[in-house]
């Protein structure tokens, strides 16, 4: 049983490392930043309840002591119209008994709604401590979130420059471009060869029309049939 148990609880160790690593760090910033959101809606409301109840006590310290000076104000007058025969003696002092008695109690209740209004004070400080905090936290994480999302955007884009290089095939390139220079350099050969071929044969075709020129000897030919038209050859000869 124990040997099942272990192995239970190391898959599910293993299970929780995957789901650790398949989560956002951005996703997982943001849930904190609204559950912090959540806890702060949750505080103000407190707060605002928290409030009612002080200001209550308060206004409840107030009415208890306007009742203790007032049953205390109703003594003396019982007792002074007791002193004055205007009521009988026993009974103003049963009166002013019981109205001493309730200003006791009323005296009480101040006491009381004193201490509760001091509880709620220092209740209202604390909370709005933890709201303070509260806002400071949600504050600093919303500007770590923005910088873990820039630092997001560049490891991005170094990654994929990054992979981009590693699966960039440096010796096939260097081989194609060798043979590429190989290529041209052939290229240039041949038409360097084709140029001179060229060149060969343009020379040969420039001697043999000089060789077999006649049109030198033609002019000549036509030059003397001329002077002999003209007489000119006899008149040289003569002379």
């Amino acid at each position: 049983m124990n040997i099942f148990r272990r192995l239970f609880k190391i898959g599910e160790a293993e299970a929780n490392a995957a789901i650790d690593n398949m989560e956002d760090p951005i996703k997982l910033t943001e849930q904190g930043i609204r559950d912090m959101k959540h806890d702060l809606d949750k505080s103000l409301e407190a707060l605002a309840q928290v409030k009612a109840l002080a200001i209550r006590a308060k206004n409840d310290q107030e009415e208890f002591q306007n009742k203790a000076e007032d049953y205390q104000s109703k003594a003396i007058v019982i007792l002074k119209k007791a002193h004055n025969k205007q009521m009988d003696a026993a009974e103003a002092d049963r009166l002013a008994k019981e109205a001493l008695l309730k200003k006791e109690e009323s005296e009480k209740q101040v006491a009381q709604a004193k201490t509760e209004s001091e509880k709620f004070d220092n209740n209202v400080a604390q909370l709005q401590k933890n709201i303070q905090n509260i806002k400071a936290n949600i504050s600093k994480w919303e500007n770590e979130l923005k910088t873990l999302k820039a630092r997001v955007k560049v490891s991005n884009a170094t990654k994929s420059l990054n992979k981009q290089m590693a699966e960039l095939d440096s010796t096939g390139t260097v081989s194609m471009l060798e043979r590429m220079k190989e290529k041209v350099a052939q290229e240039e050969a041949l038409a360097e060869a084709y140029g001179d071929i060229a060149n060969a044969s343009k020379s040969i075709d420039d001697e043999l029309d000089k060789a077999a020129d006649t049109s030198t000897a033609k002019a000549e030919d036509e030059l003397e049939k001329l002077k002999a038209q003209l007489g000119l050859n006899d008149s040289e000869k003569q002379g």
